[in-house]
């Protein structure tokens, strides 16, 4: 069959012209290209072209040992690498029948909620900017800068962390760090406030977002869209309740849902999304228990230092995975987290090498992307930006 190309039907009257908007468009968010059939200003057809990137994540997976690969994961989508080492994380541990300590799975879900609510703020500080609103920028990176200080006082680094490991984590929290976590926590509550006091009742906002892209609840579902994109739609779908992981199950957080599907719905899911995010934070600030960070899985784990410094046995386990590998049985899994995007899952296949013989990912950008094709027909291309705004995309998990 070939693939379904979203169309007007014909003009008689009407002279076209097709355009490309990008690969090199401020708006496009990436090196995204649209070719645009305009009959004047309206789109007629809309037609994506991917893979400008050129990355090779799931053939670098295949060529990395398990452990390395962690780091590649990082640079998928970027505005929350720590979702992505932990959706591989978890494919892995599920591949090795390895479960983490409580203390691990609550510092996971703090640190993807802080994740989700920086991928959230840079969503709404340049969607925002797209569309002519510039103050809503500062107070979003504002707050993002805040997050990370707190993301390089724990894993050194401030956009590339790479502090999931599989089987646990590469450092624990201090009590100071997560008190300080609390503290932010609490005042970027104000924020959203701000921002919503900005924007959603601005008429020139509204006018710009309500009724533009509008996608139906069904037409989501068959598109196999997930995330903000598919809640906004009506849909209420959220991997953390439908298929819960780590400690999720343990919270209470709401699942805001939209019911035009429109870019406006877009933008309010968001923000109560990222309510939502800090609901949980503070949830798992009050109740996460002292303890390890790493399953009890010599052939998995590395040692801690002190202890390869002491004991033969602990130095040869960190010899061998350090220069071997780890090799887990044989077999195949997936796994899938709620990420920022939507669905983020790894298919993960083992020969039982130290390196997947297949790896595929299953990016939520990436499958929602397809959608502008649908949403952007009979609106103005000025409507695209903020259509594309809406989806949210990153390229480097769309051109994984």
């Amino acid at each position: 069959m070939s693939e379904p190309v979203y169309r007007l039907p014909p003009d008689e009257d009407s002279e076209r012209i097709t355009i490309n908007m990008g690969p090199s468009h401020p708006a496009t968010h990436g090196v995204l290209r649209l070719v645009l059939e305009l009959d004047g200003e309206v789109v007629r057809s809309c037609k994506p072209d991917l893979g400008y990137l050129h990355r090779g994540f799931e053939k670098i997976a295949e060529n990395k040992t398990w452990q390395q690969f962690m780091t590649w994961t990082d640079r998928m989508d970027y505005l929350a690498p720590i979702s992505n080492n932990t959706a591989y994380a978890l494919a892995v541990e599920k591949l090795l029948g390895i479960e983490v300590p409580r203390r691990c799975k609550d510092l996971r879900v703090i640190l993807c909620e802080m994740a989700r609510i920086s991928a959230h703020l840079l969503w709404l500080g340049t969607h925002a900017l797209d569309l002519g609103a510039m103050t809503v920028f500062f107070y979003t990176f504002q707050q993002r800068e805040y997050l990370y200080d707190l993301f390089e006082k724990l894993t050194g680094a401030r956009l590339t962390t790479s502090t999931i490991r599989i089987g646990g984590m590469a450092r624990d929290a201090s009590a100071e760090w997560l008190g300080e976590v609390g503290q932010w926590n609490k005042q970027i509550v104000k924020i959203y406030d701000e921002c919503e006091g900005l924007l959603t009742r601005n008429r020139i906002w509204v006018d710009r977002t309500r009724d533009i892209g509008v996608m139906s609840a069904e037409d989501a579902i068959a598109m196999s869209l997930s995330g903000p994109v598919l809640r906004a739609s009506g849909v209420e779908w959220d991997l953390r309740r439908a298929q819960p992981y780590l400690s999720y199950p343990d919270y209470d957080f709401e699942i805001p849902v939209g019911t035009v599907g429109d870019t406006y719905d877009r933008y309010l899911v968001r923000i109560e999304e990222m309510r939502q995010s800090s609901r949980i934070i503070e949830q798992a600030l009050a109740s996460i228990p002292d303890g390890p960070i790493n399953a009890d899985a010599p052939k998995v784990v590395l040692p801690p230092k002190e202890k390869v410094l002491t004991s033969m046995e602990d130095l040869i386990h960190h010899f061998i995975i350090l220069t071997e590998g780890i090799h887990p049985p044989e077999g195949e899994v997936y796994h899938a987290i709620e990420a920022p995007k939507g669905e983020l899952g790894f298919y993960i296949v083992s020969d039982g090498a130290p390196s997947a013989y297949r790896c595929r990912i299953r990016a939520g950008a990436f499958v929602n992307l397809q959608s502008v094709e649908r949403m952007a027909l009979g609106h103005m291309v000025a409507d695209v930006v903020a259509i594309i705004g809406s989806l949210d995309p990153v390229m480097g998990e769309v051109d994984r």
